[in-house]
């Protein structure tokens, strides 16, 4: 404890622990530093950014473009605190460029070693040299038009920092996921990323042509690959002056965690809990809790209708109206994924022909037969039939059983198996559909639609059910009786720890009422909701699994074919209400390579 009567004298710090501290602040790591100085080559108007590092950007950082370059004057203005080209400082909120604090050089220059080399085409080249914050006289140098920004030995001047920082390994990747950021951020600029210990390439992304959107398309299928833009989704809306737009995935193309998730505003990549949690409230009832969605998001505004001086790093935004930014999220992307329908990933198809594929197979060294050959093979095996040697081939193929056209998406029903899946054909292979869970979102999307119109009908028990619960869940399910009557069930208290059931949805038919008002009460203690219409469709989401078609049931051929139409005009239909996909579909020539046919 300091002594009270001893008064602390007040003093001004010197300018370079204002610069340490201040790098405190926008450095944190080498993916830091890397991040302000790439961020400056775009504000320079760079197309192409080499990035070099070593020892995980903790011995150097090496970036080079050819922007518009500094002049000799310029550069010992640039290594100055809040000196910046960017902002003229008349208006905070007018910001249409990734810098505008003016501290990243000098801050950089008070922790590190660093060197900027820059010539202005049709200028000669300057270098100045910082070291711990100690500037050295500008010099000229032989340079190519643009800037090379060289920080070596990174917090070698506050080397307390250096033991907080990870593994070499784990600062690249941090670096690789900055540089990817960017990159996704502006694809019509090439972006490198070497390490120059071992050579490698870590990355590399040649500038993408066409208009924006274009390029953004072909910028994620390099980055993410290119089953992410096979099985994205394109999002255009605008609304109040918001401009939403990028790609979002299907459902059933989710993700262990959220790497797969890039958000920009106005360009900026952004860590915002807020938009990140926007994109996990519009995928809620097409994902299970463990899974991610996969987007490439962007929104575009006015500046003045966000603030992007928040955060010293500038990964945090802040919109002039936050609900407004959060619903353009929402309800864009949710509008998005119902005009998908029935569509899930291409993956999925992928993935259950590799589980078949348990080694390589063996290609035979055969042709496919021909038509003729084939019609004659089925007629050599159909019951009384013996062909002479020189018997002549006269077979008039049979009309085709079913009426259903195999050229429509899900194809015609051929069987049920296990009780639980159908197989159809489809004019280019087949198709295997989880009956079950596909009667789920069928009968989910139905309650909804429903309760939007004229609310959900329901149907009077004619003795009404008694379900014994514990007084504490009966107190929380009463709660919301209210809301759940509107769902078409009535409930009311029947003696302590005890509900009467009145009502049902009609569309659910005959169900169980304990396991369904159990399975309310598990949605209520496990969901992370917090609006009330989210809380509801989760409750929806649990009732639709007691009114959908169970595993097990027979299934006749017009009640299959029926399903596979419905979820056809049914959104997002290729997915079950807990993310899983409800089908699954091979084409002939995948299922024929595991013949060995191809």
């Amino acid at each position: 404890m300091p002594d009270p009567r001893i008064r602390p004298v007040i003093r001004q710090l010197d300018e370079s622990a204002i610069n340490r501290i201040a790098a405190g602040e926008v450095v944190e790591r080498p993916a830091s530093a890397v991040k302000e100085l790439v961020e400056n080559a775009l504000d320079a108007g760079a197309r192409r950014i080499s990035i070099e590092v070593a020892g995980g950007g903790k011995t150097l950082i090496r970036i080079t473009d050819d922007g518009c370059g500094m002049s000799s004057e310029d550069l010992p203005l640039a290594l100055t605190r809040h000196a910046t080209s960017k902002i003229d400082g008349s208006d905070l909120l007018d910001i249409r460029s990734f810098g505008f604090r003016g501290e990243a050089l000098p801050s950089l220059g008070a922790v590190g070693r660093l060197t900027i080399t820059s010539r202005v085409a049709g200028m000669e080249g300057a270098s100045i040299t910082v070291s711990g914050g100690r500037i050295d006289p500008v010099r000229p140098a032989a340079a190519a038009p643009g800037t090379v920004v060289e920080l070596r030995d990174l917090f070698y001047a506050t080397p307390a920092r250096l033991k907080f920082l990870r593994t070499d390994r784990a600062e690249t990747q941090a670096i690789s996921d900055v540089v990817r950021r960017l990159a996704m951020a502006e694809p019509q600029v090439g972006f490198s990323l070497t390490d120059t210990e071992t050579g490698r390439t870590l990355f590399r992304a040649d500038p993408e042509s066409g208009e924006l959107f274009q390029a953004l398309a072909g910028r994620s299928g390099r980055i993410f690959g290119a089953e992410f833009i096979d099985n994205a989704i394109p999002v255009d809306i605008e609304r109040d002056g918001l401009h939403l737009s990028g790609f979002a995935a299907l459902p059933t193309y989710s993700r262990g965690s959220s790497t797969q998730q890039i958000l920009f505003v106005n360009g900026r990549p952004v860590l915002d809990r807020m938009l990140t949690g926007a994109l996990r409230a519009a995928y809620m009832d097409v994902l299970s809790r463990d899974r991610h969605p996969a987007a490439v998001l962007g929104i575009t505004c006015e500046p003045e209708l966000v603030d992007v001086n928040v955060h010293p790093a500038k990964s945090e935004v802040r919109f002039r109206d936050p609900a407004q930014a959060r619903s353009l999220i929402v309800s864009g992307l949710r509008q998005a994924l119902s005009d998908a329908r029935h569509r899930a990933s291409s993956t999925v198809g992928t993935a259950t022909l590799e589980t078949m594929r348990p080694e390589p197979p063996r290609v035979y060294q055969m042709d496919r037969p021909s038509q003729p050959m084939i019609a004659r093979t089925i007629a050599w095996q159909a019951p009384g039939f013996a062909e002479a040697p020189s018997a002549r081939m006269d077979i008039t193929p049979e009309a085709p059983p079913d009426p259903v056209p195999e050229a429509a998406p899900l194809g015609a029903a051929r069987a049920q198996v296990h009780g639980n899946y159908i197989i159809a054909q489809t004019t280019t292979g087949m198709v295997i559909v989880d009956q079950h869970a596909a009667h789920e979102r069928l009968v989910y999307e139905r309650l909804k639609a429903q309760r939007d119109a004229a609310g959900i009908a329901a149907q009077a028990l004619l003795i009404p059910e008694i379900v014994e619960l514990s007084p504490t869940d009966a107190a929380q399910i009463l709660e919301i009786s209210d809301d759940l009557s509107r769902l078409g069930l009535s409930i009311e208290p029947f003696g302590a720890g005890a509900i009467a059931v009145r009502e049902t949805p009609a569309i659910l038919g005959q169900v169980d009422a304990t396991a369904l008002l159990r399975d309310i009460l598990d949605e209520l203690a496990e969901g992370d909701s917090t609006t009330l219409m989210a809380r509801m469709d989760a409750i929806l989401s649990r009732m639709a699994c007691h009114g959908s078609v169970r595993s097990g049931r027979s299934m006749r051929a017009e009640e299959m074919n029926a399903l596979l139409r419905e979820m056809e005009a049914t959104p997002k239909s290729g997915q079950c209400n807990h993310g899983r996909p409800t089908y699954v579909e091979l084409k002939l020539q995948d299922i024929e390579r595991l013949f060995g046919r191809r």
